[in-house]
């Protein structure tokens, strides 16, 4: 219901805009523009990333398939069961969905998007087999969905790739702040959708888990910082990354060889379901997408900062940040879109800027909201999302006031 009407806004504000532009500023070309953003934002919907996701979604359902047949599931259900059992109390002991979200959660973690979304939509999937109301979403698929949105990750390669191609200094800069933002925003989210489904926190197996993941955290980039030099931080995301890509297939189908499954035949058989779902999704991408775009062309977004800019000035703070928030308003909307916003920044304000660093950090500290949320629910029919678009934006905001004061603490 709440998708629904922020889906309905999107197109009215455009209109709205738009026709104060035509009438009052003469701008005759304004839904020309939003037209073609229409048009163009259908093709990319379908041609840029639900075909490109066919073949994805084939190799990762395929691997996904053998993993089962190996049992790596049930290996890694076993290991971080009690602790998802907490979250997650719906969903059996050993289920296979538990060991999915685990390796959805990994894939995001090490900055593997490729692999991410087919696992996570097969855990979608899963926990869906397990959910009475079809087309409500259950506790356990809004607790799975707001995690993966809060977009928990050590290894942003994509954000540190795309500020070396712009000239950065030291590319890698950001990994700290992007860490600990993320970080920020999957606490939060864990805390506001545990509170709604009264799950005890305070449990000595959730306390120790997330005691355990924080101090790893620490750990971690108490060793990038004091080890690593920043050209080896730089250096080690990339190579790390790509090593780790190619490494789990093959520990999977080694994994297979091992127990004496027919490897071949039960990554076919996974494979199949690739074409089905990447089909699917086609409807909720294409909504979704033109809905921001003429949303973003109408120049909505503009008008939205120059209102924070404002406000901020009448206290007398200092506006840097407020030049990279398009980043962060695009951000829960569209990640290709965050993307060209970040860009944007970067190329205006230069890569090594206040601003450009923190649209870099903005890009890193959370996930595209809506944009999971139709992709993933609508992969299984839900129509009623409940509370997981509050929760998940909750999780955003957390992460964008974080990314705020962490860049001001390392780059101001």
């Amino acid at each position: 219901m709440v998708l629904n009407y922020i889906w309905i806004a999107f197109f009215v504000i455009a209109f709205v805009i738009g026709l104060i532009k035509l009438v009052f500023l003469g701008d005759t070309e304004i839904f020309q523009h939003m037209v073609e953003g229409v048009f163009n934002s259908s093709k990319s919907s379908v041609m840029d990333i639900a075909l490109p996701l066919i073949g994805n979604m084939a190799f990762w359902l395929g691997i996904l398939n053998v993993a089962e047949k190996a049992g790596a599931i049930n290996f890694l259900s076993r290991i971080v069961g009690p602790f998802f059992q907490r979250l997650f109390p719906e969903v059996p002991k050993n289920h296979p969905a538990t060991g999915q979200m685990l390796m959805n959660f990994s894939a995001n973690m090490l900055g593997l998007d490729n692999a991410a979304t087919p696992l996570g939509l097969k855990a979608m999937g899963s926990l869906q087999e397990l959910n009475k109301d079809k087309e409500t979403a259950s506790n356990a698929q809004i607790m799975f969905l707001v995690l993966h949105t809060s977009g928990l990750q050590l290894l942003p390669v994509t954000i540190i790739a795309q500020r070396a191609i712009l000239g950065a200094a030291n590319p890698a800069d950001v990994l700290i702040p992007c860490i600990i933002a993320t970080y920020v925003a999957t606490v939060v989210g864990i805390i506001a959708v545990a509170i709604r489904q009264k799950i005890n926190l305070f449990n000595r197996v959730i306390l120790g888990w997330i005691g355990g993941l924080t101090a790893f955290i620490a750990t971690f980039i108490w060793y990038v910082t004091t080890h690593l030099s920043k050209e080896q931080i730089t250096l080690a995301s990339n190579v790390m990354s790509n090593f780790l890509l190619f490494l789990i297939p093959v520990v999977i189908i080694l994994g297979g060889l091992r127990k004496k499954i027919d490897v071949f035949d039960a990554f076919i058989e996974g494979a199949k379901g690739g074409f089905e779902t990447s089909v699917k999704i086609i409807p909720y991408l294409v909504a979704m997408l033109v809905a921001i775009s003429v949303f973003r062309t109408c120049g909505a977004l503009d008008y939205i900062n120059d209102g924070v800019r404002w406000v901020v000035t009448q206290f007398n703070a200092d506006t840097r940040f407020v030049d990279a928030m398009p980043v962060a308003y695009m951000k829960p909307l569209s990640g290709s879109g965050s993307k060209g916003m970040m860009i944007d920044v970067i190329k205006t304000f230069g890569p090594d800027s206040f601003a450009g660093r923190l649209a870099s950090t903005f890009n890193g500290s959370a996930d595209t909201t809506f944009y999971i949320v139709a992709l993933y629910f609508g992969s299984v029919g839900i129509k009623r999302s409940r509370y997981a678009i509050p929760a998940g934006l909750l999780a955003d905001l957390a992460g964008v006031i974080t990314a705020i004061l962490v860049c001001y603490l390392f780059f101001a």
